[in-house]
């Protein structure tokens, strides 16, 4: 009988991927894998999340209700509103833009603190080890990092801070190689003295000093404050299983409305048109009340579970037709991050994300650690009374967020993907194409996606439509009054998705998206 494996790993950037998979091959737990793989990708795709950025995690026992665990920076105490009197928002760039925590490396330690329960751990040196080598060695340049390169040169470039991100101070051409060994060294100091030194220790001290001196409102007290929340999920119960996400400050419950309000139409689909249409308008209804209600959680005014109940979906179905587009657009929100996905050999499961928010962030980069830092805050408002008013300790609105579910035939699922207002989307469309419409896993991640509102990096707030969707679903999606403009094919403006599966005889299942420099193991098995 043919053995099929019993773990799994995939990431956007393939290194990331390797790192992973090699410790579970060598025992390690799904916890252990997504640290090791998240210091990696934060060396190799340093223009998408790192340790100056925030971190989401669902954790999944067999048998067990997932816990999530909440590594969302918050702003500092000197980010107040009089302290952006002067500027009518908060900028998107720049050292006034470093105004949040960096939650990331929290969160590894509160994940770490739960695999320790699980078994010995492994030494924090050998999870750390890959990335430390990869960023003394030298990374490749993608064509992703190429590209995030030539866009921001011109606003971040002539800062001397941002010189180890470029190449003799121009944008980084794909497959030259770059060195960040001011990074190695910090993370090499994080192995040594633990991931609590970017807190409490010399790495937070250096963060802060450098912080400050170029202009942004973080103290040192602001990272002694600081720590990472273990959380409950949001879920829902549908007719395939039970789903899960994170609660606010992310747009968790967009993701899990969508696939919820699928459910109840799906019966009306006949053709990849109708699913495409339907699942665009169970888009819109969910935005409607994410946008309506999510922030930070201390503020948020009423339950987000009461959008799951049967009374409150059905009324949001009842505001969805198969023959007409509702208008748009609402308001946006981008973003930009990466998520992996991981299984243990004993069914431990993991889905993940980590983020800078735009393009390398805020610009800022700490000369004595190579740390890039977030710019998360930017989505916070100076308006006063706004949803997302500036307040200090509070976490701003977040677009990311890691999917799992356990389907009622045994399956668990972890999911997630890149790309800001494109996350639930896309979720939504693996999720349905896999579970719903019975397509293999890579060809649900591969086959031609669609995005309503901005992405990583975008302002436009229409419909996108790979050309290879449009060519067999574009003329119904346009009878039916969708407002589109079609992109090219196998396009990372509809993100980098993934999903690694464990079916429940114990053989796992993982895939990648052909849109990043991912890969995924084991490859699908059939």
């Amino acid at each position: 009988m043919e053995q099929h494996p019993t773990f799994g790993f995939t990431a956007p950037h393939y290194a990331a991927s390797q790192v992973g998979n090699t410790i579970l091959e060598r025992g390690g737990t799904a916890i252990e894998a997504m640290v090791a793989a998240a210091a990696s990708i934060a060396v190799e795709y340093p223009h998408m999340n790192g340790l100056g950025g925030d971190g989401f995690w669902l954790i999944s026992e067999p048998g067990k209700t997932p816990v999530a665990i909440d590594a969302a920076g918050v702003a500092g105490c000197h980010a107040t509103p009089e302290y952006y009197q002067a500027e009518s928002a908060i900028p998107s760039r720049g050292p006034r833009a470093a105004l949040t925590m960096a939650g990331a490396v929290s969160g590894w330690q509160k994940a770490l603190a739960i695999s320790s329960q699980w078994q010995a751990p492994m030494a924090l040196s050998t999870l750390l080890d890959t990335a430390i080598s990869q960023a003394h060695w030298g990374i490749e340049v993608t064509q992703s990092l190429s590209d995030a390169s030539f866009k921001t040169f011109e606003t971040l470039g002539s800062d001397p801070a941002f010189s180890p991100f470029l190449i003799k101070g121009k944008p980084l051409k794909k497959g030259k190689i770059i060195k960040l060994t001011q990074l190695g060294k910090t993370l090499q100091r994080l192995a040594d003295a633990g991931l609590d030194d970017f807190y409490r220790g010399q790495i937070a001290g250096q963060l802060a000093a450098d912080l400050q001196a170029a202009g942004s409102p973080l103290t040192l007290d602001d990272f002694h404050q600081y720590e990472a929340k273990i959380i409950e999920p949001l879920s829902v119960n549908t007719a395939s299983g039970t789903l899960y996400n994170l609660p606010a400050p992310t747009q968790g419950i967009a993701s899990l409305i969508i696939l919820a309000l699928y459910e109840r139409v799906k019966h009306q689909v006949n053709n990849d048109a109708d699913m495409v249409h339907l699942l665009i308008e169970c888009t819109k209804q969910a935005f409607i009340h994410r946008n309506r209600l999510v922030t930070d959680p201390s503020r948020v005014s009423q339950d987000l579970s009461a959008l799951l109940t049967d009374e409150a979906l059905d009324d949001m179905v009842s505001r969805i037709s198969n023959e007409q587009a509702l208008p748009w657009p609402h308001e946006a929100k981008p973003g930009d991050t990466i998520w992996m996905g991981a299984c243990d050999s004993e069914g431990r499961m993991v889905s993940y994300i980590q983020s800078l928010y735009w393009e390398f962030g805020s610009g800022v980069v700490s000369p004595s650690t190579g740390i890039v830092w977030n710019n998360r805050g930017t989505s916070f408002s100076l308006e006063p009374g706004h949803l997302q008013a500036l307040a200090p300790g509070l976490a701003p609105f977040h677009t990311l967020n890691p999917a799992f579910a356990v389907l009622n035939d045994g399956r668990r699922i972890s999911y997630g993907t890149m790309g800001g207002e494109g996350q639930p989307q896309t979720q939504a469309a693996i999720f349905s194409r896999y579970v719903h419409h019975q397509q293999p896993l890579p060809k649900a991640i591969a086959l031609g996606r669609w995005l309503l509102g901005r992405t990583w990096g975008d302002q436009s707030h229409n419909l996108k439509v790979e050309r290879d969707l449009d060519d067999y679903v574009g003329d119904s999606l346009r009878q039916r009054g969708h407002d589109m403009v079609v992109v090219d094919a196998c396009n990372e403006l509809m993100g980098h998705a993934g999903a690694v599966v464990r079916h429940p005889q114990g053989q796992v299942e993982a895939a990648t998206d052909p849109r990043s420099d991912g890969k995924a193991f084991p490859e699908f098995f059939s």
